[in-house]
């Protein structure tokens, strides 16, 4: 959908437009503002055609190169590199960039994508005032939307995707009158969406996909022109929005809509094609009429809480192609026309419903019916002889009141066989997803947010393990699976069924523990999934049977295989210590695991008393993050503390301060990278910072004289310099001179940058540090390591004052 309008009629009319203009001569200014711009993008290879003899209005278009003129000035440029994932280097100046752009006064088209662009979007831009479409996906571009945009009235496509653009969607956006489309997707803008949104009554695209924006959406219906809305991975909700009759492509995906789908609304949605509303709450009947709609094609209701009674004599659209219906509620019969035998190909998910088909996995009725009343859903049966509005009430009333006595008299049974069964053990109710929820806390299981439950990252899906499963997977706790315990609780090493090693972590709960709270704290532990954090796959609860309080809960971790950071750095064998760019990627691994804790959930994890044992590598020597300061589960395990706050004598410093705290810890793990030697007492980190100080003002064989011997003539003097630099910034006295961890990977993404261009150009042959071997051949790990989501402070060695 993405290339349908940001490529395919913009490409047409560029090869339109060159063959009219094909003799076209260009102002010697113009062609020299070009070459300028070659100069500022550092050449790469797109450009390396351009030079002063270029005829450019005239040049042969490519995908990847287009000038187009009209008379003699460049109405057109379209430059599409190949430097997505490497920013430009530290002396790039987007300032510059613009200040030599607007010298093209005529330009109506500009694409900029992929080249590795960073910085804030000058405000100077204004001056382009011919601008049609403006597109600089794919870049590092950052800061809020420049108001100065504003005042380009002609603007009808503004496309930003893949960039880290912050703050809200500006309310000035309707001073855009031709706007036609819009698409942000993937950065990190929030709030909610302004009304005057609803006023853009030309725009065809809305794509805000990926961010975080949340709140209630405005009323879209007046944008009649609309065609693609995608809001997929946001926080918006919790109502069915209104909207647009014309709409082709619908994504509400990933969000937090918790109403009934509008069968009004979608029903007179006669152009849709693609509707997409998985991985959110909704509730209430599922709309049969949406498998039916004119031209429907694609159509995902999956991970909703949807009700409802399917009939095999429900009709389908012939082209309806792909359908998932799974994860809902839903009972009845699998309709005919979703059926294999149908004579169609489509393809049809309808799994952990409760349908009367044995070929997908279906739970029990009792299920979907004990979990529609315990989210307050159940669909009332209608009295079809009521022929006043009292005796309906009545009516329905006695229905209720015979739901409820039955779900009782099924709980009571099943409470009565397990208490015949298990007469002198504890009393205790183990949650199993194949029974319907028998007490508050099963039933407040729907808080968890369905889009904590993702599968991302190469993990699965964050669910809920029985307690069978892990029993089997660590053969009942026995001994032999038994790896320590710490200050919340034991751990346990277990292999599942599928065969994934994991560790598990049982925590005994006080009596007084609120389920309200542990659900809060399991959402957000859930949230907590990242390339470099060590992640928690799902959890268990153990319950007493008399008050249905929680007794234990048991928390399923990912394994990591490779152990701990140090052993590849200090304490190894020769054979397989990191090269210096290993440590360069591994350190950039560290700094984005700290932001996502500071900046990629809400609220933020400071004050994570990060330490060189705490980092972990996978099988692809990836840096995860094993322990951080999420204070779990307060009222049970009788501590005291909240998310982002540090208690003790000193106070609770601001959240700017723990942010910093983080910075100078992680800044004695990079001392520690560079050096190659095991820190333990706050004396060596200072006596290092110093030493490593004087020697960045010194000379090439001052500041290799710091390094780790097996790296330091494998390295670039100015990737050395780099990380030495931004290592004693960290390691400031003062907090508030410390770097941001932005400013932080910034440098340590340079510096990978120069150490990579700096091996390119280098004799392998002449450098004594030979690259260690592939992850694939490495001895097998020591230990299992899992994450503390409260780690103690007991490393061995002094804390460093922070």
């Amino acid at each position: 959908m993405e290339k349908l309008y940001c490529g395919m009629p913009l490409l047409l009319l560029v090869l339109l437009l060159a063959s009219i203009d094909g003799s076209t001569q260009l102002q010697s200014s113009q062609s020299q503002t070009l070459l300028r711009l070659q100069q500022l993008l550092y050449y790469p290879k797109v450009l390396n055609s351009w030079n002063n003899y270029t005829d450019f209005c005239n040049s042969e278009p490519s995908p990847s190169l287009t000038v187009v003129c009209y008379e003699d000035s460049v109405t057109q440029l379209h430059i599409i590199g190949d430097n997505g994932t490497h920013m430009l280097p530290k002396s790039f100046s987007i300032n510059s960039f613009v200040t030599t752009l607007v010298k093209l006064p005529d330009v109506k088209v500009l694409t900029f994508v992929s080249l590795g662009l960073w910085g804030w979007l000058p405000q100077k831009i204004n001056r382009l005032s011919s601008l049609e479409i403006l597109n600089v996906s794919s870049n590092f571009l950052f800061g809020p939307i420049p108001h100065e945009l504003s005042s380009l009235a002609t603007l009808q496509t503004l496309i930003l995707d893949e960039n880290m653009f912050s703050g809200e969607l500006p309310d000035w956006i309707d001073s855009l009158p031709s706007l036609a489309v819009l698409s942000l997707r993937k950065n990190v803008l929030n709030g909610s969406l302004p009304s005057s949104l609803s006023s853009l009554s030309g725009l065809r695209v809305l794509a805000l996909a990926n961010n975080r924006f949340n709140g209630a959406l405005p009323d879209l219906s007046h944008l009649t022109n609309l065609q693609v809305l995608d809001l997929e991975g946001n926080s918006f909700g919790p109502l069915f929005p209104r909207l647009s009759n014309k709409l082709v492509t619908l994504i509400l995906s990933k969000n937090k809509f918790r109403s009934a789908v509008s069968a009004e609304e979608v029903s007179s949605l006669y152009q849709l094609q693609h509707l997409d509303l998985s991985y959110n709450t909704f509730v209430g009947p599922f709309p049969t009429s949406l498998m039916s709609l004119p031209a429907i094609t694609y159509l995902n209701i999956s991970h909703n809480k949807l009700t409802g009674r399917l009939s095999a004599n429900l009709s389908c659209n012939s082209q309806l192609m792909f359908v998932d219906m799974s994860s809902n509620l839903l009972t009845g019969s699998l309709p005919t026309c979703l059926k294999p035998s149908s004579g169609t190909s489509r393809d049809v998910v309808y799994a952990s419903n409760c349908l009367a088909t044995t070929n997908e996995d279906q739970r029990p009725v009792s299920f979907c019916s004990n979990e529609a009343l315990a989210v307050g859903i159940l669909p009332q049966k209608r009295n079809k002889v009521s022929k006043v509005g009292i005796a309906l009430g009545v009516t329905a009333s006695i229905l209720g009141v015979l739901l409820l006595a039955g779900a009782l008299f099924v709980v009571l049974r099943r409470l009565n066989a397990k208490k015949t069964v298990t007469k002198s053990s504890p009393r205790l109710i183990r949650e199993n997803a194949s029974m319907g929820y028998t007490s508050k806390l099963l039933s407040d299981a729907r808080y968890i947010s369905q889009t904590m439950k993702l599968g991302g990252l190469g993990l699965p899906a964050y669910r809920t393990f029985s307690l069978e499963e892990l029993e089997y997977a660590t053969n009942n706790f026995e001994s032999s699976a038994f790896m320590g315990e710490g200050s919340q609780g034991q751990i346990y090493r277990g292999r599942l069924k599928d065969g994934s090693f994991v560790a598990i972590r049982c925590l005994k709960m006080k009596k007084s523990c609120s389920t309200q709270n542990l659900m809060h704290h399991i959402e957000l532990i859930a949230k907590l999934r990242h390339r470099h954090l060590v992640s928690v796959l799902g959890h268990c609860f153990e319950c007493y049977l008399d008050d249905s309080t929680v007794s234990r809960m048991f928390f399923v971790f990912e394994y990591v295989p490779n152990g701990e950071l140090r052993t590849w750095i200090s304490d190894g064998h020769m054979g397989r210590l990191l090269t210096w760019e290993q440590r360069i990627s591994v350190a950039i691994g560290v700094a984005k695991g700290i932001q996502f804790l500071h900046t990629g959930i809400v609220p933020g994890v400071y004050d994570n008393n990060l330490k060189m044992t705490d980092i972990l590598l996978d099988n692809n020597l990836a840096a995860k993050l094993s322990s951080y300061n999420l204070p779990l589960l307060v009222e049970g395990l009788g501590k005291v503390g909240q998310v982002g706050s540090r208690s003790g004598p000193k106070g609770t410093p601001s959240i700017k301060d723990e942010d910093k705290i983080d910075i100078y810890d992680f800044g004695v793990i990079l001392l520690e990278l560079i050096v190659g030697r095991p820190l333990r007492a706050k004396s060596q980190v200072d006596v290092l910072k110093e030493q490593l100080q004087a020697s960045i003002s010194a000379d090439d064989g001052a500041r290799r004289s710091m390094v780790d011997p097996t790296v330091h003539r494998a390295c670039s003097d100015q990737s050395l310099k780099t990380m030495m630099e931004i290592c004693v910034r960290c390691l400031l006295k003062d907090p508030l001179e410390r770097p941001s961890i932005e400013d932080v990977l910034w440098n340590l993404q340079f510096a990978s940058q120069v150490q990579e261009g700096w091996l390119q150009n280098s004799n392998p042959s002449s450098n004594l540090g030979s690259p260690s071997p592939a992850a694939s051949s490495l001895p097998p790990p020591s230990r299992l390591h899992v994450t503390t989501l409260e780690s103690p402070r007991d490393s061995g060695c002094e804390e460093h004052e922070r």
